[in-house]
């Protein structure tokens, strides 16, 4: 798995980036007037880390080689399906036990920042 997202690592951060743009405009025109309040702000929370995340992957892809960009990248998807993504369908009146992905999520994301700062540093330490 993490193979393959390092063999396509600037296409999927071209998708998660055309995705949270997607998710952001569906967010604002189609849902505004629909979601309450705390759902609406659920939503642009999920699209405001995913967008964030779309563009750690590309820095990933930019900017990292050898094994910490493909933990990263891996990391860094695994963030934003499972943290976005269990947002955006509790947003949508999803069961309250999808929350349970957020924080899995978030640590996800946390393990992409360790893996991205590592291998900017073995970038930076063999330059």
């Amino acid at each position: 798995m993490r193979q393959l997202a390092q063999n396509h690592a600037g296409l999927l951060a071209g998708a998660a980036g055309a995705s949270a743009v997607l998710c952001g405009a569906f967010g604002a025109h189609a849902l505004r007037s629909v979601l309450d309040a705390p759902h609406y702000e659920l939503w642009h929370t999920a699209v405001d880390y995913h967008f964030w995340h779309a563009l750690a992957l590309a820095l990933t892809a930019f900017a990292v080689k050898g094994r910490w960009r493909g933990i990263a990248l891996l990391a860094f998807g695994i963030g934003i399906v499972l943290f976005s993504g269990s947002l955006y369908a509790l947003a949508l009146g999803a069961m309250r036990w999808i929350g349970i992905a957020t924080p899995i999520g978030g640590v996800a994301f946390i393990v992409g920042w360790i893996a991205l700062g590592f291998g900017l540093r073995a970038k930076s330490a063999s330059s």
